[in-house]
């Protein structure tokens, strides 16, 4: 089966001004530092644990890109 091409979406969204606060809130994050410390550790993780940590890496890979995109963004607007 082929793979479908990619799609792009322009979206605009307000960013806040603060782009720190675009991060995992801290018990989110504690969390999933938890369940990779298990899994460093050699402890197998349950299904469940790894579907969760798998999804809180893509969203942390995804807040991370937004940031990266707005600090651009706000670089561009401020150089105009």
């Amino acid at each position: 089966m082929a793979s479908a091409d990619p799609v792009r979406i322009d979206i605009e969204l307000e960013i806040p001004a603060d782009l720190a606060r675009l991060v995992l809130p801290e018990g989110v994050d504690r969390r999933l530092q938890v369940l990779l410390d298990k899994q460093d550790s050699g402890e197998p993780l349950s299904e469940d644990e790894r579907l969760e940590a798998e999804g809180l890496v893509d969203l942390s890979e995804t807040l991370s890109v937004l940031r990266l995109r707005a600090a651009q963004a706000n670089r561009a607007e401020t150089e105009r």
